[in-house]
């Protein structure tokens, strides 16, 4: 056994190691050979030698996370945790899309929103499609915020089909920005967790940041630009045609949809699905596909997705077969 004494210095205890030492208890957990025990400013750390360095990088990570942003959350700890083993800047380098308030830290969870990241990296045009909760607007609007602080693009334009899911805008109340608000609520949602709240209003009075319907993009050309179009499966060929021919010079537009939570009508074919097949063959347009393996929110949210896929492919199973027996029967007669 070997043991290995960290002293924390000018440091809040509280904040670094969290209530009841829960962010300490958290990586004991994680590394149940070990023994790892927090006595005033002291952590004591018991085990073989290995496992010793391994928590050992975790908490030098963890302690440079601090000092740069001034606190530690327990979903800092998982995370580092996870990274254990890789150099601090060399994570933050490779990962990070964009520093957000409070020290948040905004990067790709799963394998798929690391690749809708390297191929919004690599593409003007990307389209991103999944169900809810697998992340796709938020690392969109993350990935337009870095864009805008390194100064890559001038404005931030993001907006969404002002279609009605079940409810009806005219019964509403107040005006029309009010009506639509909710459904751009979760755009907002993302934006105060990456931009400061007084730098976020400067932004819009300014137009710096812009969130609008779908409506109010027609006739105009949109350049130095990164363009969001969010909830895309609700727009007619018509609108994401004239959304797509909107794009001017040195503009980067990420498409967002889950094609199976289209809320037209039902005779009404999404525009989303139509324009990926027109241009499944245009060069330059990237696509990624995220599934229920990605989701991040709750852990039944997955579960939900999965059961609904499962319904979902049992349904077009038995819709093939009787269609099935009904050409065999039509056949015979």
């Amino acid at each position: 056994m070997v043991e290995k004494v960290i002293t924390l210095e000018n440091i809040s205890l509280l904040d670094f190691l969290g209530s009841e030492n829960e962010n300490i208890r958290q990586i004991a957990a994680a590394f149940p050979q070990s023994k790892i025990v927090s006595r005033g400013n002291e952590i004591r750390i018991q085990g073989r030698a290995p496992e010793i360095l391994r928590i050992n990088d975790v908490i030098n990570m963890l302690l440079q996370h601090f000092n740069r942003f001034g606190h530690i959350t327990p979903d800092h700890v998982k995370e580092y945790i996870t990274l254990e083993g890789v150099p601090f800047e060399e994570n933050q380098r490779n990962d990070v899309i964009v520093y957000g308030n409070k020290g948040l830290v905004v990067k790709p969870k799963s394998a798929n929103q690391r690749k809708l990241v390297e191929s919004a990296f690599k593409n003007d045009l990307v389209f991103a499609l999944g169900p809810a909760g697998t992340g796709k607007t938020y690392i969109a609007v993350a990935l337009a915020v870095r864009a805008l602080k390194n100064r890559e693009v001038k404005r931030i334009i993001i907006t969404r089909p002002a279609v009605e899911a079940g409810e009806n805008l005219g019964f509403l109340p107040g005006d029309l920005q009010e009506k639509l608000d909710p459904y751009l609520r979760p755009i907002y949602d993302a934006l105060s967790d990456m931009v400061p709240s007084e730098k976020l209003k400067f932004y819009q009075e300014t137009r710096v940041i812009e969130i609008a319907p779908l409506a109010y993009m027609r006739g105009r050309t949109l350049h130095d630009a990164f363009v969001l179009l969010d909830e895309a499966q609700n727009t007619t060929s018509e609108q994401i045609k004239m959304f797509l021919t909107r794009m001017g010079p040195n503009s980067k537009v990420i498409i967002t949809g889950d094609q199976t939570q289209v809320d037209l009508p039902k005779r009404q074919k999404s525009g989303l699905s139509e324009s990926l097949h027109v241009l499944k063959d245009v060069k330059g347009i990237g696509v990624v596909n995220l599934s229920g393996k990605d989701v991040i929110r709750h852990k039944l949210v997955k579960s939900i997705i999965e059961a609904y896929e499962k319904d979902e492919t049992a349904k077009i199973q038995k819709r093939d077969e009787y269609n099935s027996r009904k050409s065999q029967d039509q056949g015979t007669a």
